[in-house]
């Protein structure tokens, strides 16, 4: 079987050299086109719905208990993450970048015309009061940990504290604290037989151990994070959500850890023990087009789920559409043919609108304490959304 809804697509790579290749382990750089445009554009991601204004702060983790799964003589397991929360004043707190300079650099080089967008949180803000549930996010494979910025702060913004996590290594770029940087280390393919199941498991393994230690670093006090922020996770309520490769993420790591509640997988492939051995907590699918109907995976994992589950298909979508790049590649005056491949032919602020209505839904019903309706079936308000099976 091949896991088309794991690895990355060609089509977006010619636009923004995030996404590197059909088959992970390609270069990142000279060969992909990185943005251009007439004049100066700015790109600018949706503002969030929610009444909290955000704080973000990235932190540099070291895992000692094991080595790179990658770079093997790298004797400890170093990872990025970043908690975006809502914040109690934001005043004198600069906005933070959508991606660190070094990636900035490699995918918007000097010249290009366009300028790479801020994010709505602001860096190292005061966490406001309230005892609020946690998500962590996974991006896909071969993407960094901003690539969803748009979803994860319309959470926040909603009371969540969410966690974003990059996976050293596989990612194509983490960016230390001092510049220090670290690229994919995915062996390229040679074509082997089973080579791409392989290497799916070594990459999915690899992620569920980096979110295992995340889990644990959260549940320890600590003073490198912004004013009351530790004090207000409720290390009671965590989900899990994750595109692509970060969705089977979420869901392996579920299987393995009960700290996890509830998880979402954005159109990615199921992979792992999961398949067979089901979950019995909620788990929400979103697919784009078409994917319910035709990934097997999902009709395996759909038939071992035990707890609540949702199944979710939003029309005229891409693989691609549950990242930023939905709303930032057509800025950039990308033609919408090269485009139709990875991000479909839905509206992209439209798409956004969508997705996050029906991932808060999910995570108010499930972590929030909060009921509603959306999830119960078709909404006029959402027409793109359609319920399977």
């Amino acid at each position: 079987m091949r896991h088309s809804r794991i690895l990355p697509a060609v089509a977006v790579v010619a636009a923004l050299a995030l996404v590197v290749a059909a088959l992970p382990g390609t270069a990142v750089a000279s060969d992909v086109p990185a943005l251009r445009a007439a004049g100066t554009v700015r790109l600018v991601l949706p503002e969030p719905t929610g009444p909290h204004r955000i704080g973000t702060v990235a932190l540099h983790l070291v895992d000692r208990s094991r080595p790179d799964p990658w770079v093997p003589e790298e004797t400890v397991r170093e990872l990025m993450i970043q908690v975006w929360y809502p914040a109690r004043d934001v005043r004198r707190f600069p906005r933070a970048p959508w991606v660190s300079p070094a990636l900035a650099a490699l995918i918007n080089p000097a010249g290009s015309g366009v300028v790479l967008p801020l994010t709505h949180a602001h860096t190292g803000a005061p966490a406001a009061p309230g005892h609020r549930p946690v998500v962590l996010y996974s991006p896909g494979f071969g993407v960094e940990r901003t690539a969803s910025t748009a979803l994860v702060e319309e959470l926040a913004s909603h009371g969540y504290i969410v966690v974003t996590i990059d996976h050293t290594h596989d990612s194509p770029l983490v960016e230390f604290p001092g510049g220090r940087v670290a690229t994919s280390a995915v062996p390229p393919p040679t074509g082997e037989p089973g080579e791409e199941e392989r290497l799916i498991a070594k990459a999915l393994a690899a992620r569920v151990a980096d979110t295992r230690f995340v889990l644990d670093w959260l549940a320890a006090p600590h003073r490198t994070l912004p004013n009351g922020l530790w004090q207000s996770m409720d290390q009671r309520r965590i989900g899990m959500v994750g595109h692509s490769l970060g969705g089977a993420t979420a869901a392996e790591t579920m299987l393995v850890d009960r700290r996890v509640k509830a998880g979402a997988n954005l159109d990615g492939s199921m992979s792992g023990r999961v398949l067979t051995a089901g979950l019995d907590r909620p788990f929400l699918l979103m697919g784009s087009d078409g994917h319910g109907d035709a990934d097997e995976t999902w009709v395996a994992f759909w038939g071992v789920l035990r707890g609540p589950r949702h199944q979710l298909e939003l029309r005229d979508s891409g693989h691609m559409s549950f990242t930023d790049y939905q709303v930032l590649l057509p800025q950039a005056g990308i033609p919408p043919a090269d485009l139709v491949e990875s991000l479909g032919t839905i509206e992209g602020g439209r798409s956004v609108r969508v997705q996050r209505a029906y991932l808060l839904a999910f995570a108010d019903r499930y972590l929030g304490g909060r009921r509603g309706t959306l999830l119960d079936g078709p909404s006029t308000a959402y027409p793109e959304m359609r319920f399977l099976p």
